[in-house]
């Protein structure tokens, strides 16, 4: 599913994901896009790809970011159906979020 969902989007300078999305089938589509992969390999890999560490570390603060978002209700239960009320609230959430720690 990957390949169907980031081909809607344009090409990123690059793709950080988790060990789930370690197959060469993404990594080689990846490449003719001229986009870098980075994502761990998995532990069954004999020869490991080379991972930037410093690039990987930041998909941390992804992950957080969209945690706490989920701790309001309104945002996990999608309950704005129209985008733009969606992310009216997205950014008031946000807003508030920062103060709210």
């Amino acid at each position: 599913m990957a390949p169907c969902l980031l081909g809607a989007v344009e090409p990123s300078r690059r793709v950080i994901g988790d060990k789930a999305y370690d197959a060469d089938s993404l990594r080689r589509w990846l490449a003719t896009r001229g986009t870098e992969a980075v994502i761990p390999s998995n532990a069954t890999r004999r020869t490991p790809y080379p991972l930037d560490r410093a690039a990987y570390a930041r998909r941390n603060l992804v992950e957080r970011l969209v945690g706490r978002l989920k701790n309001w209700r309104r945002i996990a239960t999608r309950y704005d159906r129209l985008a733009r009320n969606f992310l009216a609230a997205l950014a008031l959430v946000a807003s508030i979020s920062e103060w709210v720690k």
